[in-house]
């Protein structure tokens, strides 16, 4: 695996290194030497996935409140996201900054997403699958938002949204 900086302090974006042949190709998607040695979150007791019917969805901004917050590594297995991090650490460089990566089936890119991030993310595809290796696993009532169109950020999502859950439409603005 290749992992580069991403403008924000501590998230990483992370290259599969493909072996090919006639049958295709081979990558590692995950290696906890190789996460421990890049300096990111190496245990990951839940993998979760989410299928999203079409193009334009967007599901975010999510994270999980202290102590439960979350790191992930998300990849897009089916089809193709325009994925989105916001650095929420108060004490972070790059705290209030957003950034945005598009990880797709064809790239094999995934993102590192550190603890104290809000995450979420808009299909570019339809039929489009997102794998989530999390750590630690969710716990009920601990999840928490920040609204996708806040002007505190002004993401620039590159669709209209066709689906969105009532939740992340009005979670609330930050700080407000």
């Amino acid at each position: 695996m290749i992992f580069h900086e991403t403008g924000l302090a501590d998230a990483r974006l992370i290259e599969q290194e493909r072996h090919v042949d006639d049958r295709g190709h081979f990558a590692r998607v995950a290696c906890a030497g190789e996460f421990a040695r890049a300096g990111i979150e190496a245990d990951y007791p839940q993998a979760s996935v989410s299928h999203n019917t079409r193009a334009g969805t967007l599901r975010g901004m999510h994270f999980q409140r202290p102590p439960h917050a979350e790191a992930k590594v998300v990849r897009a297995t089916r089809g193709a996201v325009f994925d989105v991090i916001i650095d929420l650490r108060p004490g972070s460089p790059t705290f209030r900054r957003w950034q945005g990566f598009e990880l797709s089936a064809g790239n094999g890119r995934m993102l590192y997403i550190p603890k104290g991030f809000a995450h979420g993310f808009q299909t570019l595809e339809d039929e489009t699958d997102v794998l989530y290796l999390i750590t630690p696993a969710f716990v009920p009532g601990h999840g928490d938002g920040v609204r996708f169109d806040d002007p505190a950020f002004a993401i620039d999502w590159p669709l209209p949204v066709s689906v969105i859950a009532e939740k992340d439409r009005i979670w609330p603005l930050f700080g407000g």
